[in-house]
C-alpha cells in the first residue's frame, strides 16, 4: 500500500542499531525534512505505530522493516499489524520490507501481503532511499 502523499517521517525497524544509523545518515542526505525514529524489533515498532496513531501527526508515513529480529520479527510483526492496526492508520504506512536474504519465498509471502508496498534487499545505500520514497510518496521532491 503507497501513501502517495507528503513524507513526514520514517521508521526504520531493526535489530542491528548500526544499520539503523547508517540508514538514518542516508536519509539525511536526501535532504528531506522528515523525522526519522528507529525500533529494534517488531514489538517495539508495533508499539511506537499504535501510540502514534493517537496523534496522527506523528504517525510513520514509511516503515523500513527488517525480517530477521529477535522477540518478534518482520513476519510476526505483519501479522500483529493485520490483526492489531486500525484501518485508518494502515491507509497512511507504506512498508517496505528489508532484509539481507535472497530467500526467493520471502519475496513472494511480501508481494501478495497487501500492506507490504515494497521489498528491498540490504544493503541499502542513500540511492535507494531516494528511489523508494520517489516511487512511494509523489509529494516528495529529491
Amino acid at each position: 500500500m503507497s501513501n502517495l502523499g507528503r513524507l513526514n517521517s520514517i521508521l526504520l525497524v531493526d535489530d542491528d542499531e548500526a544499520s539503523n544509523f547508517l540508514h538514518s545518515i542516508f536519509i539525511n542526505k536526501l535532504d528531506l525534512d522528515v523525522e526519522i525514529n528507529s525500533a529494534l524489533n517488531g514489538q517495539e515498532a508495533l508499539d511506537f505505530i499504535l501510540g502514534k496513531g493517537q496523534n496522527e501527526l506523528e504517525l510513520p508515513c514509511m516503515v523500513m522493516l527488517d525480517l530477521r529480529m529477535p522477540i518478534m520479527d518482520g513476519w510476526q510483526f505483519m501479522k500483529s499489524y493485520e490483526e492489531l492496526v486500525p484501518k485508518k492508520l494502515k491507509e497512511q504506512i507504506t512498508i517496505v520490507l528489508v532484509t539481507i536474504s535472497d530467500n526467493q519465498e520471502d519475496k513472494d509471502k511480501a508481494v501478495t501481503n497487501e500492506f507490504i508496498a515494497d521489498f528491498s534487499q540490504k544493503p541499502l545505500s542513500d540511492e535507494t532511499f531516494k528511489e523508494l520514497i520517489q516511487k512511494h510518496f509523489s509529494l516528495a521532491t529529491i
